[in-house]
């Protein structure tokens, strides 16, 4: 009855599956849209045989099967989109002299193969996406003649050796090649004569050499990410800056690039991201990035900074996160800073930072994560005079100093983020970060690390969920503040390795989210509260080295942690521990304190189960570097990880030489 019909269109339409044979006698069909449908079938080969097929699209349709390679190859097809069907299969043709295709997208299949050398037969292709697929081979060098070419996505996969020259594609717009095997050096010439560029994505590769200057005179270039590579050397100085100003968003992280930060870079008046983290840059920091007022994200962190922090904040500043984290700064923190009102992560761990406790911002309302860890601060925590002090405050670490005195219970009551019942209730999953490009949807993703023993965990994709107080390691003293008892959303807490005395409060028991507890190396008495027991998140407890008494509550998870979490209580008794309890709670013989000792510092927020895993991947790490096996081990870690905590993606990274197991939050 519609033997002539030209044009199919019913995408996004609930249609549901399979395709009805009679679909495949619709001969003169030229368009077929059926997009976002639950087709749950395979694509019928009889499609080649169509002879005025110009536009397939089947996205998003469940589709399944290996696709024929013969619709790639009709005469007349210019536009086909696959994308998002996770089961579908297949590899591309060798494609024919002057074929048609315009558009070829594929993306998000279990496509796989190599790229043809043919593909230069496609004159016309203006866009080519195979991200997210298994892609493998080399990149021919053939694709240098795809002069048409505006927009090219070949991220995700498993391509492997040099980048081919796409200096013949002057229309190019849109270049990402994030995330494969790609090596050797990229030069002037690979981008030479590209002066349509916006995007330029090369992170997560293993390429190396230097940075030609060259590529940030692009003059429309707004977004330059060529950060897990393997570049080196120093960044010159740039002699045309007029250009600098379209780039937005710079980031360079994770290289081994050195020598100070150009000059240059800041007459770029609309930078909005600078991400030089994990590389040997040194020098001072240039006062011009502090005076930036278009900044919204600053992360020098691990590199070799030295100096003061510039005092130049102004008072338009803009910035969100500024991350200094594990450089060679000294001094005080700058009074300019409390101009940042938006701030909302501040990390300045792991410098020579001497100061007092920084009341001066508690202008910044905004500020949701605070990291002051491993410093030369010093005095009395907490600040007078107000009421209301950073009450979106959610991940808080200053340990590592010598903090003194009590611990601030009058500041704890303002720690609204803190308190899930009062504040929130666990669905507003919302990330910290800067989306600072709402038209190519990048979102800069902060980063923060809680724990430090060995490999360190660092936790991207902050989720407002998230909270930690880590005070341990100063010089407190006094009791555990009844106001932290409110902190009901409370993930982490740490207060080992310090002066704090009494009892634990039984009122820990409201801490109902809690997940690691750490109260080790003070000189806490009494005996262990049995409202712990009903934490029933907790897979971390290190209550060792005080001076607790009386038995381990019985028939509770309490008894199920190791014996090292309540070494060195002299008169502690009961499982796990050697030393048993008479019927009248008078301790028996001498309990056994092997695995602590009074100094060491415990991971504050692994169970048993994850310690094993992390320490199983330190053991096999030299065989991971075998993508094959790489792929295989974490495979079955993360199934391991998901029993654990639904909640959790895990990665393995290095950086500088250092391992780290990297925990994303994901939704």
């Amino acid at each position: 009855m519609l033997h002539n019909l030209q044009e199919l269109g019913m995408s996004n339409c609930n249609l549901s599956g399979p395709l009805d044979p009679s679909l495949t006698r619709l001969e003169n069909l030229s368009v077929i849209r059926l997009d976002q449908n639950n087709l749950s079938s395979s694509v019928p080969e009889t499609f080649a045989e169509f002879p005025n097929l110009t536009i397939l699209h089947l996205s998003s349709c469940g589709l399944t099967g290996v696709f024929p390679e013969k619709i790639f190859q009709v005469a007349t097809l210019s536009d086909i989109d696959l994308s998002f069907n996770y089961h579908l299969y297949g590899s591309l043709p060798e494609f024919p002299l002057n074929g048609p295709l315009r558009t070829l997208v594929v993306r998000d299949t279990s496509f796989s193969g190599a790229i043809p050398d043919s593909v230069n037969n496609l004159r016309q292709l203006s866009i080519l996406n195979l991200s997210t697929c298994l892609f493998n081979g080399t990149l021919p060098s053939s694709m240098s003649r795809l002069m048409e070419l505006t927009y090219l996505d070949l991220s995700f996969n498993n391509f492997t050796g040099p980048i081919p020259s796409l200096n013949m594609s002057n229309n190019l717009m849109h270049l990402d090649l994030s995330h494969n095997d790609l090596t050797g050096a990229i030069t002037s010439v690979h981008f030479e004569g590209l002066r349509k560029l916006v995007q330029i994505d090369l992170q997560y590769n293993l390429l190396n050499g230097s940075i030609p200057s060259s590529l940030f005179a692009l003059p429309l270039v707004k977004t330059i990410q060529l950060s897990n590579n393997h570049f080196q050397g120093q960044l010159d100085e740039f002699s045309n800056t007029s250009y600098l100003s379209s780039i937005i968003f710079l980031s360079l992280s994770n290289n081994s690039l050195s020598g100070s930060i150009p000059h240059s870079l800041c007459n770029n008046s609309n930078l909005l991201v600078l991400d030089v983290s994990y590389n040997q840059f040194n020098g001072k920091i240039p006062e011009c990035l502090a005076q930036s007022d278009t900044l919204v994200v600053l992360n020098l962190q691990h590199n070799q900074f030295n100096g003061s922090i510039p005092d130049k904040f102004p008072l338009s500043c803009a910035l969100k996160t500024l991350d200094l984290n594990s450089n060679l700064l000294r001094g005080p923190i700058p009074k300019s800073l409390a101009n940042c009102t938006s701030l909302e992560v501040l990390d300045l761990g792991n410098n020579q930072v001497d100061d007092g406790f920084p009341c001066f911002l508690k202008t910044i309302s905004t500020l949701r994560v605070m990291v002051l860890r491993g410093n030369k601060f010093h005095g009395h925590i907490g600040c007078s005079h107000t009421n209301s002090t950073w009450h979106m405050l959610q991940i808080v670490d200053v340990a590592f100093n010598n903090f003194s005195g009590l611990l601030p219970a009058k500041c704890f009551k303002t720690w609204k983020a803190m308190m899930r019942d009062e504040y929130h209730d666990g669905s507003k999953l919302i990330r910290i970060g800067s989306q600072v490009l709402t038209f190519g949807g990048i979102y800069y993703q902060d980063s923060v690390t809680l724990t430090r023993k060995g490999l360190q965990m660092k936790f991207v994709n902050i989720l407002s969920i998230l909270t930690s107080v880590d005070f341990s390691s100063n010089n407190f003293e006094g009791t555990i503040p009844e106001e932290i008892m409110n902190f009901t959303g409370l993930f982490c807490l740490n207060l080992s390795h310090n002066a704090l005395a009494g009892q634990i409060p039984s009122s820990m028991g409201n801490l109902k989210q809690l997940q690691s507890l750490d109260l080790s190396s003070n000189r806490f008495d009494g005996e262990i509260p049995s409202q712990l027991a009903s934490l029933n998140f907790l897979s971390y407890l290190n209550l060792s080295y005080n001076r607790l008494v009386g038995k381990i509550p019985v028939g509770t998870q309490l008894q199920s942690f190791d014996a090292s979490s309540y070494a060195d209580n002299e008169e502690l008794c009961g499982v796990p521990l050697i030393k048993s309890c008479g019927d009248d709670g008078i301790t028996y013989g001498r309990s056994r304190s092997l695995q602590t000792r009074p100094h060491a510092i415990g991971w504050n927020f692994l169970s048993v189960e994850l310690g094993f895993i992390f320490g199983l991947g330190l053991i096999i790490h030299p065989l991971l570097f075998r993508k094959q096996w790489r792929h295989w081990y974490w495979k079955r870690v993360d199934s391991i990880l998901c029993l654990i905590f639904p909640q959790l993606n895990l990665e393995f990274e290095r950086h500088g030489g250092q391992s780290y197991i990297v925990l994303r939050w994901g939704l």
